[in-house]
């Protein structure tokens, strides 16, 4: 089985991507939402972001204040890789153990979708990575929509992820999302044989 990481920076679309091989029936594991999973009361990484970012960032219920939590992390490099630290270990093992669920189940393809797969602990698990290229100004703007921030947050939300030239010397393969909807369908279309060849995988 081949796995395959399709990344990008926030607002680029490769939420899209990852749901079209969805729709085509290949297992996937979505990262962020695996990272929301772990954010549910009760979970052990909770108490760990308590104590880096503040208690008030859980509610009277327990139940974690998202938005302020994500303000304060991605508000320098040092909280980003903070918020890292805590999470990631917990995201990878539900990852590879639902990677090893799809092996088990005869599947040829594995993707896993990530913003943060370049220079993480689970890029050494993809065997090929696929980038999803968006010029800046439009994620800034899919972000803000999507998201309901101020244009100023998600640029500085873009400005704490890797630049984009990273994340293309590191891509197997590039979708550009600049042009339309229909226009990134085809090109990730155009990859998945392409994915079963890969000599290295």
């Amino acid at each position: 089985m081949i796995t395959v990481g399709i990344t990008g920076r926030s607002g680029c679309g490769k939420s899209t991507v990852s749901a079209y091989y969805q729709s085509l029936g290949y297992p996937l594991a979505d990262s962020d939402l695996v990272a929301k999973q772990i954010m549910d009361p009760g979970s052990p990484c909770l108490q760990q972001l308590c104590e880096a970012f503040g208690s008030d960032i859980l509610d009277e219920s327990g139940a974690l204040r998202r938005r302020l939590l994500a303000d304060r992390a991605f508000a320098t490099p040092e909280g980003t890789q903070t918020l890292t630290n805590i999470t990631h270990p917990e995201i990878l093992r539900r990852i590879l153990a639902m990677r090893e669920d799809a092996r088990q189940n005869g599947a040829d393809l594995f993707f896993i979708d990530g913003a943060v797969l370049v220079g993480s602990v689970f890029e050494q698990f993809c065997d090929i990575l696929i980038l999803v290229a968006a010029p800046f100004e439009v994620s800034v703007q899919r972000i803000c929509k999507r998201d309901g921030i101020s244009p100023e947050m998600a640029m500085r939300r873009l400005n704490a992820q890797l630049s984009e030239e990273t994340l293309r010397n590191k891509a197997s393969y590039i979708l550009e999302n600049n042009q339309t909807l229909e226009c990134l369908i085809q090109q990730a279309q155009n990859v998945l044989p392409l994915l079963r060849k890969e000599p290295n995988a």
